[in-house]
């Protein structure tokens, strides 16, 4: 009987040291900081730090606010420090919280109900992911006192089954695009905003060359995420004629003064002419003496 029970006895110790060895403490895994959410036309990471030792890994759940959380398959016990949440925020006007729980290796036990998480702040994709810069061309009217920018909408990370979304098929009417230019050879700014991708300026200084900036416009956003990204700066090119260059009055003095010289000019050939021959003659004279 004492032979059996040394054995159980034995064995419930050994069970014992197996069990506290996997038996790990939640302070042995750091909780996750600077939990940060970044979006640019709906491409939206969560990222966080520090990088994980081999010890523990992390994983990230998200929910809408109030509702249940869920899981990413992507960032479960992952080591990275990095999830991309695209294409599960598909509620796009819903706002959003995010935790990154710090956990054990597969197979180890936690001796918590619940492992250190940190939570972010709030997201909404539809007001916070930033816009990026778009492209345009630019074409001058005939007139030369017009120029039309053509807008290519930015394209998002949103699909709509095979399709790509641009953020025109997000926004509709809410986007607008904000314009600045000014006069190539001048400092001073003007800005124009429009409601359509395609932009017509008129009323420009004839032949000038002007420069333009175009940046998205959603006014129905909060005031610090209204304007997305400022496009880099583009140029026409100057047309200027004759005319748009020197007024009336400059080119008809500038005639006048070509007469003028034109007429010294021949009354100076004439004067030289006459008295060369004058020369001639005299030395003619002089032969016959």
């Amino acid at each position: 009987m004492w032979k059996i029970g040394a054995k159980e006895a034995l064995l419930a110790l050994s069970i014992d040291i197996l069990f506290f060895t996997c038996l790990v403490s939640a302070g042995e895994f750091p909780r996750a900081q600077n939990v940060t959410w970044i979006s640019t036309n709906f491409k939206t990471l969560l990222t966080w730090g520090p990088k994980p030792s081999e010890n523990y890994s992390y994983t990230v759940e998200y929910s809408v606010v109030g509702e249940d959380r869920e899981n990413n398959p992507h960032c479960i016990q992952s080591r990275e420090t990095m999830c991309d949440l695209s294409a599960s925020l598909s509620r796009l006007r819903e706002s959003y919280i995010a935790e990154v729980l710090s956990e054990p290796p597969r197979g180890v036990a936690l001796d918590l109900v619940e492992p250190p998480h940190t939570r972010s702040q709030a997201f909404c994709p539809y007001l916070d992911t930033d816009i990026d810069r778009p492209d345009f061309t630019i074409v001058v009217g005939k007139d030369k006192r017009s120029v039309t920018l053509n807008v290519m909408d930015p394209l998002t990370a949103l699909f709509d089954g095979n399709q790509q979304q641009s953020i025109r098929d997000v926004f509709g009417d809410e986007l607008q695009y904000r314009v600045t230019y000014r006069r190539h050879s001048s400092t001073g700014k003007k800005e124009y905003t429009s409601a359509g991708s395609v932009i017509e300026l008129k009323k420009l200084d004839r032949g000038e060359s002007y420069c333009f900036e175009v940046q998205a416009y959603i006014p129905s956003r909060k005031p610090g995420k209204q304007l997305g990204a400022q496009s880099q700066t583009q140029c026409s090119k100057g047309e200027k004629s004759f005319t748009d260059v020197y007024s009336v009055p400059v080119i008809a003095g500038g005639i006048l003064l070509i007469l003028l010289i034109v007429s010294v000019a021949i009354v100076v050939a004439v004067v030289c002419l006459k008295r060369r021959r004058k020369a001639q003659e005299t030395a003619k004279e002089r032969e016959l003496l």
